[in-house]
């Protein structure tokens, strides 16, 4: 067998362990479903407390429109903040890990930045940039920003002395070293950081939402809590995790691409074939 047909098999396991592992998840969430359904209505428990999955997945298409139009307005400052939050963040760490002046400066005051609630912060940059789009792609920044940047400042820490040194004697350049050694050494890393972000962007555009918004998600989910409408809610919330877990899922996919030679993505593979 070929090398080239030896990658393709490869890859064919790998997808196939991945599409089995996948099902396995959706059958326990089915499972679970399922149990919901069932103790609601056998307990008789009144709809606007709890209302059975059956009824949400209703409500979520009756409205689908009202819904779809509310989640496309969220999206918007959830994928721009995000985006700059990555880019921002991995520029910050780079600019650390070439200065240890600027890192002495300015780090700390990303940490401090990190400590003061975002929901306290909301209000002021309503005041400030008004109650549209930038005031809301701020909040997702900010709340998406620490953990990107904290995992680029280590992944950029991390590399072995001895593999820096390696590349020295063999003659790489600086310029060389970096794009050939350091970053792909430190991607790993830094994908950890972009994972978490990924999974508190959705969270980040809600709550400026909850600020002050007239539409999105958000304002959704007050309005219906508002008025007892809790299938509503549900939807509104279904539909929200549902973007959460597409950009987290996104943010994987492009993991995996960038990264197959890491050990993470070989042991992935492994225990998924095994089971």
């Amino acid at each position: 067998m070929s090398s080239t047909q030896r990658t393709k098999a490869g890859l064919r396991g790998r997808m196939g362990a991945s599409l089995s592992a996948h099902w396995r998840t959706m059958l326990g969430f089915a499972i679970l479903l399922l149990l919901w359904e069932v103790l609601v209505r056998a307990l008789g428990i009144k709809l606007y407390i709890l209302p059975p999955p059956s009824t949400v997945i209703v409500t979520l298409w009756t409205k689908r429109a009202t819904l779809g139009t509310a989640a496309w307005y969220t999206a918007q400052p959830m994928l721009i903040g995000y985006g700059c939050a990555v880019l921002v963040g991995v520029a910050l760490a780079l600019s650390f890990a070439l200065s240890r002046l600027i890192e002495s400066i300015v780090y700390p005051q990303i940490v401090f930045l990190q400590i003061i609630p975002k929901i306290a912060i909301a209000p002021l940059f309503m005041i400030w940039f008004g109650y549209g789009l930038t005031s809301k792609v701020l909040i997702v920044f900010l709340l998406s920003f620490f953990p990107v940047v904290v995992s680029a400042v280590q992944a950029f820490r991390s590399m072995d002395p001895d593999i820096r040194d390696l590349a020295r004697i063999t003659g790489a350049s600086p310029l060389r070293m970096f794009f050939r050694v350091q970053v792909p050494h430190a991607l790993p890393t830094m994908f950890t950081g972009f994972k978490v972000a990924a999974a508190l962007a959705s969270t980040a555009a809600v709550v400026a939402e909850f600020v002050s918004s007239d539409r999105g998600l958000g304002y959704l989910l007050v309005d219906y809590t508002n008025r007892f409408d809790t299938p509503g809610v549900f939807a509104a919330i279904l539909l929200l995790s549902v973007m959460g877990l597409t950009l987290y899922a996104v943010v994987e996919a492009i993991e995996r691409i960038s990264i197959p030679w890491h050990v993470s993505q070989r042991i992935d593979a492994g225990m998924a074939t095994a089971t």
